[in-house]
């Protein structure tokens, strides 16, 4: 029997010959100053190009959205024309591109932002670390986030609006779509949880308050490129960065819904990929599979047999790998030839050049 993961489909309105998609990595790789992606980063996706469809690495939609070193933003027009390289790049390859679109919220740090705090939807204390370079050392490490600052309602209404013009950003540097981060802990889900959101006014309170930006930010972006290229990520199972809340998983499936009935091109679940995460359970993804018919892209720690079951039980129509892609340009051919794959050197993966980026071999 010929394996799910190699039969042919569509996504996003492109025919695809396998199910495998590259996921979106922080590689912390932009020039300085401005942020700005290079032809360092259009050789490195283009090297991976076989992927049904490569999702970029997130990519802060304004200065006030940048939480981490050295990670590209899409507001400015050096940073269009950087993003230019890349997507002229994938397509001479015959790749399709999408860039995910992000805003960190809370998981920040001043240093980003002239001295003041980051924002998020309430302004509450909560554990969690973000990778920024040592001016003193030149040295990347995770250092604490601060207590937010809370976001006015007119603040909310212009993050809205970098939303839309990131997208416009994306079409202009040639993308094929994007992605918008709405996992992981950042803004789009801190705004979904009560234990990052504890707003009285129409962001926060009820659920339906909760989906409240959700929804204005897929209708701006979807509004200005269309919902066929537009798409959203989530991790219903997330529980670090302070994320864990108990009316999580109803407000996910109300979002579904709506995703649902917009039309977005696909929705990525992102599993909760450390050791000791609680369990995307069976029973959850019948209940998203039930409620969106449109394609599923799941990751997280996946290999070919949970690819195999995942796909084989209809609960995703595509899987997206991380750190497997990091190590293998041409994953797809490996996971069809069952050739061994390379092994994935961590300590390279934020910043630095192109060792543990572009040099990683083809299989022979």
């Amino acid at each position: 029997m010929k394996s799910p993961l190699f039969t042919r489909s569509t996504l996003a309105g492109h025919a695809v010959s396998h199910r495998i998609v590259m996921a979106p990595m922080t590689r912390a790789r932009s020039a300085q100053p401005g942020d700005v992606p290079t032809s360092l980063n259009a050789r490195y996706y283009a090297q991976r190009a076989s992927a049904a469809l490569i999702v970029t690495e997130a990519s802060q939609i304004s200065p006030q959205g940048k939480g981490y070193s050295f990670t590209p933003g899409i507001y400015s027009p050096e940073q269009v024309a950087g993003w230019r390289l890349v997507t002229d790049a994938v397509h001479a390859e015959g790749g399709k591109i999408f860039v995910q679109l992000w805003h960190v919220g809370r998981m920040s740090h001043p240093d980003f932002h002239n001295g003041e705090l980051p924002v998020a939807p309430s302004a509450l204390p909560f554990q969690g670390q973000i990778w920024k370079v040592n001016p003193s050392t030149g040295l990347g490490e995770m250092v604490d986030s601060p207590t937010p600052r809370a976001l006015s309602r007119r603040e909310i209404q212009g993050i809205v609006e970098d939303f839309r013009a990131a997208a416009r950003n994306a079409m202009d540097a040639g993308f094929d779509g994007v992605e918008i981060h709405g996992a992981n802990g950042y803004l789009v889900d801190q705004f979904l949880r009560t234990t990052s959101n504890t707003r009285t006014d129409e962001y926060g309170g009820t659920r339906q308050n909760r989906l409240r930006f959700l929804r204005e930010v897929i209708n701006a972006v979807a509004g200005e490129v269309g919902a066929e290229r537009t798409a959203i990520r989530l991790a219903p199972f997330l529980t670090a960065r302070g994320m864990a809340c108990p009316d999580i998983l109803p407000t996910i499936l109300e979002a579904v819904d709506f995703l649902q009935a917009t039309g977005v091109a696909y929705l990525h679940l992102v599993e909760a990929d450390w050791n000791d995460a609680p369990q995307f359970t069976e029973a959850f993804r019948q209940q998203i599979r039930a409620r969106f018919r449109r394609p599923i892209i799941v990751a997280g720690h996946y290999d070919l047999e949970k690819a195999h079951w995942v796909l084989g039980h209809g609960y995703a129509d595509f899987v997206a790998f991380g750190h497997p892609f990091v190590a293998n340009p041409d994953l797809p051919h490996r996971l069809a030839e069952n050739i061994p794959l390379a092994p994935f050197e961590g300590e390279s993966l934020f910043g630095g050049d192109e060792r543990g980026y572009t040099d990683y071999q083809r299989a022979g």
